[in-house]
């Protein structure tokens, strides 16, 4: 009997669940870095450089956070078609229906909603620069934060508690890094394009921005890196399962797509960075300056790009390659039908588990401080070399 075939699944299952993802954790995405990182830079440059970066990342939010009701209602519609269309009378109707799938569908519907309307507000530059503005992001990243992560909640009561938990923890550090990580860079892309942030301001606002977004882009790494390897020991046994199985070469897809993406921050980090920092120090306004300016937008545009596929890539992957690979064996000496075919259990957890886990994060956490502090010393030592240079050429034209 020939091995049993492992489709994609149709190409507009994969576009409207990129829709739904990229919605949601866009939205958290820029709140996150309103919240955090533009938001803080943007203080220190002024009252009106708060105001326009607030109002700019808001509006945006907003108007995905109301994308996110059309995008989740579609897959639901979907789902509830009997004929393979869309019938959105009945994913209506399934909204708090009873069941645990119309409850979390509905709560993610109307967390959206609330997200979205609790930032509405900021659009309005005056309110954008309140003292209202900084609890109003908190809410409404609190409630896009839980609509993204009813997508991935439980829809049963699970017979081990433990591992449910441990499971859905993972899932959200890795949609909830992804989410910061992605949507802040769009958000800082929005940021580049003029109207935002004054001449005479940028200098004192991207630094600051780039560099507390980078602080928060390495832990959003870590999350997804340490709850990547955990979802990769549930699904994958050994490297030749990456090549054997379709589930395999999907997610190697995906890993080749978030190894890019880490070579341009690591790019970003110790080299574009630091420059600019020291540029900024010296008050360097010269050709070099504006190269570095035009060229961070061109790196952050594409690391936007690659997280956008890495969002379309993700839905493609169905099942495991634990179960692709064990049921292709079964296959080829059996004549029972594809869909009868036995699953592999679960794996058990084992010390060995915990161990390898904790060596694992312990490792990765050491070297993502390592990173930010050997980033953050090369910034102060070309800031260093840059004042001094400036410096010398200042005493030898007074000299003269």
């Amino acid at each position: 009997m020939a091995a049993p075939s492992t489709p994609l699944g149709p190409f507009e299952d994969s576009a409207v669940s990129w829709a739904t993802w990229t919605a949601l954790m866009g939205f958290v995405g820029l709140i996150a870095l309103a919240l955090v990182a533009a938001g803080p830079a943007a203080r220190v440059a002024g009252s009106d450089t708060l105001a326009a970066v607030t109002a700019r990342l808001s509006r945006v939010a907003a108007v995905l956070g109301l994308l996110a009701v059309p995008a989740v209602l579609t897959g639901v519609a979907h789902a509830a078609s009997a004929s393979g269309g869309y019938d959105y009378a009945a994913a209506g109707n399934s909204l708090f229906d009873g069941s645990n799938d119309g409850r979390l569908s509905g709560l993610e519907v109307v967390l959206v909603l609330v997200a979205a309307a609790l930032v509405a507000p900021l659009a309005v530059r005056r309110i954008a620069a309140s003292a209202a503005r900084r609890w109003l992001l908190a809410a409404g990243l609190c409630a896009g934060a839980i609509a993204l992560g009813t997508t991935r909640f439980p829809d049963a009561v699970p017979d081990d508690w433990g591992r449910t938990i441990f499971e859905t923890l993972m899932w959200m550090m890795h949609l909830l890094g992804g989410a910061v990580w992605i949507g802040g860079l769009a958000g800082l892309l929005l940021l580049a394009f003029p109207g935002a942030i004054a001449p005479v301001d940028r200098g004192a606002f991207w630094a600051p921005a780039i560099r507390r977004f980078s602080a928060a882009a390495m832990s959003c790494v870590g999350a997804i890196a340490l709850s990547g390897l955990f979802l990769y020991w549930e699904h994958v046994d050994g490297l030749s399962q990456l090549l054997t199985t379709m589930y395999g070469r999907v997610l190697g897809v995906k890993i080749l797509m978030f190894g890019t993406l880490l070579l341009i921050g690591a790019f970003n980090q110790f080299w574009l960075h630091p420059r600019i920092d020291a540029l900024r120090a010296a008050g360097d306004e010269r050709p070099l300056y504006a190269i570095l300016v035009r060229k961070f937008p061109v790196t952050v545009a594409v690391e936007t790009l690659l997280g956008l596929a890495v969002l379309f890539v993700a839905p493609f992957l169905h099942g495991s390659a634990r179960n692709q690979a064990y049921q292709a064996g079964i296959a080829k000496h059996s004549t029972i039908a594809a869909d009868d075919l036995p699953k592999l259990p679960v794996k058990d957890v084992s010390l060995s588990t915990w161990v390898w886990g904790t060596t694992e994060t312990v490792a990765l956490i050491v070297l993502l401080i390592a990173g930010y502090v050997i980033s953050g010393y090369l910034a102060r030592r070309r800031t260093a070399g840059r004042v001094t240079a400036t410096a010398n050429a200042q005493g030898e034209l007074n000299a003269a």
